[in-house]
């Protein structure tokens, strides 16, 4: 039976409001290499712990899916899918830029997302059907129809393994972009970018990526907000989806062409 997921919504907001008071009180602490120039810090553990213990004592019959420690398999059931620290390098550099992402997904489709930035004091949050909202105001995406007036948010360059021949496609976009949009901005944050989509202080996203727990919030907080979102080529985007491209529908049509013309 579907899980009504705007009845979680609370749950959901008291989850992000431990995970925010974490983050906003507390040093980073040691580092841990995951990799390339890729890292936790022990607030990152410390919030997926925190976030982890009070989702399964609130609700023991959905998964659990972390950045830093695993959990649930997507496409078994409902899960909440948690990136506990989202722009991690940011935080680790006194940068604002980031935040506490919480998504409920379903059939490998989002259905509920919070999102709080705590050096922002701005948080986000929508369900299915419910629309969405910043503090707790409606918002909406911008009505921008073309991209010599639109500011694309463009997602981080690859590191680690195979960087160069990943960055090939992400460092062509990003040609065509500045020669055609009013500006491209790098957040360092997929949170930031999707969050600022539905908010519509920015106009567009691309992320040539998609861990689900960089996306599974600001996915339906973008959708609920007006945004269309879309894979590569152009299909609905899911979990499972190679890239996050978020904008207002008028937009969409320009930006899936001038994707096309970079990978060509």
């Amino acid at each position: 039976m579907p899980i009504d997921a705007h009845t979680l919504l609370p749950i959901a907001e008291r989850a992000v409001s431990i995970a925010g008071e974490i983050v906003r009180t507390k040093a980073p602490g040691a580092v841990t290499a995951k990799g390339d120039r890729d890292m936790a810090t022990e607030v990152d553990y410390a919030v997926e712990h925190a976030v982890r213990e009070f989702l399964t004592r609130e609700t023991p019959e959905i998964g659990f899916l972390g950045e830093e420690e695993g959990g649930t398999r997507l496409g078994e059931g409902p899960m909440w899918v948690l990136d506990p620290v989202d722009g991690t390098a940011n935080f680790l550099h006194g940068i604002p830029l980031c935040g506490v992402s919480l998504g409920l997904v379903e059939r490998n489709v989002p259905t509920l997302g919070v999102i709080d930035f705590p050096f922002l004091d701005l948080r986000y949050a929508a369900a299915e059907g419910a629309g969405a909202v910043a503090n707790g105001a409606a918002i909406r995406v911008s009505e921008v129809g073309g991209l010599g007036d639109a500011i694309v948010a463009f997602g981080d360059y690859a590191v680690g393994e195979d960087a160069e021949e990943r960055n090939r496609p992400r460092l062509a976009l990003t040609r065509e972009l500045a020669a055609r949009v009013q500006r491209v901005r790098m957040f360092g944050s997929a949170a930031i970018d999707l969050a600022w989509v539905a908010h519509g202080r920015v106009d567009a996203m691309i992320m040539l990526s998609n861990n689900p727990w960089d996306t599974a919030a600001g996915v339906i907080i973008a959708r609920e907000a007006g945004a269309t979102v879309i894979d590569l080529d152009g299909s609905p985007h899911t979990m499972t989806a190679q890239a996050t491209i978020a904008a207002g529908p008028r937009l969409i049509p320009d930006l899936v062409r001038l994707i096309a013309a970079a990978h060509a």
